[in-house]
């Protein structure tokens, strides 16, 4: 099935009918701006993973957690600006 193509202000009058559509009729809308394709809508897939759930695609050791440990430390240490400002004061 092709994507159907609705305008902007009608994306706006039928916002919450266009998402049923998509997530239950399983269809894509592309939404246009002056006819020119702005964005498009299509439904989520229920087997996509985030990437929070991916597991054992790095080993234990690899060197991204350890730079990942390095920026969490570094910000516990970082004083707002504007706590900065006010000592300043």
């Amino acid at each position: 099935m092709s994507p159907q193509t609705i305008s902007i202000a009608d994306a706006k009058k039928h916002f919450s009918d266009l998402l049923g559509r998509v997530a239950y009729g399983k269809e894509q809308i592309i939404i246009t701006k002056r006819g020119k394709p702005m964005a498009r809508l299509v439904p989520t897939d229920v087997n996509d993973k985030h990437l929070a759930q991916a597991k054992g695609w790095l080993k234990e050791d690899d060197p991204f957690f350890k730079t990942i440990e390095n920026i969490v430390q570094s910000r516990t240490r970082h004083t707002s600006r504007l706590l900065t400002d006010i000592k300043l004061k």
